[in-house]
């Protein structure tokens, strides 16, 4: 059955390419400073290169034969002499396309598909945006790609982005660059600042971190460990991965360990793994109590969960238990990560996700329900206690990024769907200067406070001096919501006296009236100010 629509999906498909309209020669503006899009985790196509011959197929990210795909391709051991995740089969390479300088392993995941095509785009729409804005590909606007697989410090990453940043300086003619990162991307580039610090100075004019991680995602990852993974929702969930498969390839994967967070943070509130567990006492009676795990104390509860764990491959049984190598590599990595420094020359903004409910801790099992054997956990479904966040990443975390920030703002949205947003369009804009700028534009409200009219008269005579002030400004609203609430003017007005020296007196009175409109506000003064001298 699964086949049978795949097939149909891929003639839509083909059908839908082949009606697309010729697009418009870009605007291009060549005084531009160029612009790195780094990704998160799952954000970057790969390829397998076939070793014996050099053809090359797309593993991830791909819907039809995902299932498939994954299992052959993608399933890895860790190598903990090299602190690298190496492909179980043998006879390819994993490597990350170059097309499109980079943009093509980042832009819409699987380019393939059409209908639903929204599922898979990842900086798709800041492309789009940015070319708009006059940034060109290859000259002014470049990604960069990774396998998300391996940790944000392997060696191996950071010597391919040493090098995409001297070629992009090369191309846009000795400018420094601009990052702009998203989610675990922060986690990387902010290792790279820390490990090449002196290129990264060399070349880094501004980076825009986009909901980093950057204490972690303790809920999320708990559950991943536990019950494995969804990375698209909806119906698309069909013709993609099952979540234990994912799972089984994020259980070797030292980037996922690393997003448990750093040990030694000091949340507000402690993230914890809750089990609903049976207890008996000294005289062999059962009772169920909920235990709580902070998250040094859950490493036990994973151990066991996962102490049997396997995989096949190939016909054979691989174990692939909790990962304690891995784990202490994750700790190196944040033992790095807590030492970054901001060089002084590099401007940092970071912008985090709001409004949308967060995993923060997990529990499994009920009173009804407990738990009684840790490795039948993946059985569970999984409950959370929420925060404020953008579904995946904790306000808490994702604000405390240890540098100095030129600025900290936040933008409800979902943590990948934020890439979407009109309104982190218009910050990278505001804070990259892209374009002629708006100097009445505030980036913490989202507001633009436009002055339309000022008048001004004054006339004096016999001692008296009247001054009469007319003013009018449009407030114009990005979030049209907070516009659409009232519908009626509102007026109040001002007075305000004062005695001088020698019996002057001078008082003033204003009215100030809101004009609310369908897409703006229109605010009126009117001041009147009357100064009388001494006889």
């Amino acid at each position: 059955m699964a086949i049978l629509l795949g097939e149909i999906l891929q003639t839509v498909e083909l059908w839908l390419k082949l009606m697309k309209k010729p697009q418009p020669e870009a605007y291009i503006n060549p005084n531009l400073d160029p612009v790195l899009l780094v990704p998160g985790v799952g954000g970057s196509i790969l390829h397998a290169v076939s070793d014996p011959d050099g053809s090359q197929e797309r593993v991830w990210v791909r819907f039809l034969s995902a299932e498939y795909k994954l299992k052959t391709k993608l399933w890895s051991r860790y190598d903990p002499s090299t602190g690298k995740t190496e492909s179980m089969d043998r006879n390819s390479t994993i490597m990350i396309p170059e097309d499109r300088h980079g943009l093509y392993a980042i832009d819409i995941l699987d380019p393939d598909l059409m209908i639903g095509s929204e599922g898979v785009y990842y900086f798709h729409d800041m492309i789009v945006e940015m070319r708009k804005w006059g940034f060109e590909e290859g000259k002014t606007l470049f990604g960069f790609g990774y396998d998300f697989r391996q940790s944000n410090r392997l060696q191996e990453t950071i010597d391919r982005l040493a090098a995409k940043l001297e070629s992009i300086y090369n191309a846009a003619g000795g400018k420094k660059i601009n990052i702009i990162s998203h989610s675990m991307g922060g986690l990387l580039v902010k290792c790279f600042m820390c490990l090449q610090s002196d290129i990264f100075e060399k070349y880094v004019k501004n980076w825009v971190a986009i909901t980093a991680p950057f204490q972690g995602a303790p809920g999320s990852t708990n559950a991943t460990f536990l019950n494995g993974m969804s990375f698209v929702e909806g119906w698309e969930q069909n013709f993609f991965i099952s979540k234990w498969s994912m799972h089984q390839l994020l259980i070797e994967c030292p980037s996922v360990y690393e997003l448990r967070g750093c040990p030694n943070f000091h949340w507000q509130h402690v993230p914890v793994l809750e089990l609903w567990r049976e207890r008996h006492d000294s005289e062999g009676k059962s009772h169920v109590v909920l235990e709580s795990y902070p998250p040094c104390d859950s490493i036990e509860i994973l151990k066991q969960a996962l102490v049997n764990n396997t995989v096949n491959y190939d016909g054979e049984d691989i174990p692939v238990p909790f990962n304690l190598d891995i784990l202490n590599w994750a700790n190196k990595t944040w033992e790095i990560l807590s030492s970054a420094k901001l060089p002084s020359q590099v401007k940092f903004y970071n912008i985090y996700g709001t409004n949308l409910e967060t995993p923060h801790s997990v529990c499994f099992g009920s009173g009804d329900k407990p738990v009684t054997d840790l490795q039948k956990l993946r059985y569970f479904q999984a409950k959370y206690v929420f925060v404020d966040g953008d579904g995946t990443v904790p306000i808490e975390s994702a604000k405390a990024d240890g540098l100095n920030a030129e600025a900290r703002v936040g933008v409800p949205g979902e943590h990948r769907g934020i890439l979407r947003e009109p309104h982190v369009f218009r910050l990278i804009k505001h804070w990259l200067k892209a374009g002629v700028p708006d100097p009445f534009y505030n980036p913490l409200n989202d507001f633009v406070i436009l002055p339309t009219a000022f008048e001004i008269e004054r006339y004096k005579e016999k001692g008296v001096e009247v001054a009469s002030l007319k003013e009018e400004w449009e407030i114009i609203s990005k979030d049209q919501d907070d516009l659409s609430n009232n519908t009626a003017d509102k007026m109040c007005s001002i007075s305000v006296s004062h005695e001088g020296a020698n019996q002057s007196y001078s008082e003033a009175h204003a009215t100030l009236v809101i004009h609310p409109g369908t897409d703006s506000k229109h605010v009126q003064l009117n001041a009147l100010a009357v100064s009388v001298d001494a006889l």
